[in-house]
């Protein structure tokens, strides 16, 4: 990665934003953008789940008590639920195609050909599930339901560690410098790199000093002087052109 890194994951160089500038106004009509940042608008409502009220994507997984993952199934929406992922997971795959071991085990004087999985109230009632009691009546399947769900946290457990690799943040880092470079062998890249090109350049302003902080108000003020002196030089009907522009200009920065 350290050798691909600082090419296929580059800052834009003065040579790449001025090809994004012709490409993207030639393609969209927006003069000076750059890219598209965050997730599309109109994506929203399809990733966004209400107990979460942000964009999410859902991972089902399976995992025993050491966190290794047995299986995982990723990129659906998050406004799925269980039921719309299981439908669309390939999770019983195996066992539908028989490629699964028939390893059986007994429980209770009863043999059994295939293994099952700890899930929640939501599954359906599969003979490949084991759900909790909701409402349990009495000590028994008290004490079932306190092992079922306490059995469960090894998914959680395997979660929480899972979000604080590093290791994560370098597989996908790996994965879009991998993008970047199909997107490059299939000839689809709008900027072409050269050597003449400055990577990386040093920083000319630090974070954190004065300049740094009126750097950053002139950037979320997005105003020229050239907008300012239309409104104070220009006559009556200048005014109302460059009124106009001002307000059309606000639009479509609020809109990106």
């Amino acid at each position: 990665m350290k050798l691909y890194r600082d090419i296929y994951l580059r800052h834009p160089t003065k040579s790449d934003v001025e090809q994004l500038y012709s490409a993207h106004q030639a393609k969209h009509g927006f003069p000076g953008m750059l890219e598209w940042e965050n997730c599309p608008n109109a994506w929203c409502g399809q990733f966004t789940r209400g107990d979460h009220g942000v964009p999410t994507v859902i991972l089902e997984a399976v995992v025993s008590n050491d966190l290794w993952f047995w299986h995982a199934f990723f990129g659906m929406t998050g406004s799925n639920n269980d039921l719309n992922v299981l439908q669309a997971s390939p999770i019983f795959n195996d066992i539908l195609q028989c490629k699964a071991p028939e390893m059986s085990y007994v429980v209770n004087g009863n043999e059994y050909k295939y293994g099952y999985y700890l899930g929640d109230g939501i599954y359906p009632e599969y003979a490949t599930f084991v759900k909790s009691y909701t409402f349990p009546t009495d000590d028994k399947r008290k004490m079932f339901k306190l092992a079922q769900e306490s059995a469960r946290k090894d998914v959680e457990r395997a979660f929480g560690v899972l979000k604080q690799r590093e290791k994560l943040r370098t597989v996908l880092t790996a994965c879009v410098i991998l993008h970047n470079m199909i997107i490059e062998k299939e000839s689809m890249t709008i900027c072409s790199y050269t050597t003449n090109d400055i990577l990386n350049p040093p920083a000319v302003i630090q974070v954190g000093s004065p300049a740094y902080f009126s750097r950053v108000l002139e950037i979320q003020n997005r105003q020229n002087d050239g907008e300012d002196d239309d409104d104070d030089d220009g006559d009556d009907e200048e005014d109302d052109d460059g009124g106009d522009d001002v307000d059309d200009t606000g639009d479509d920065n609020d809109d990106d």
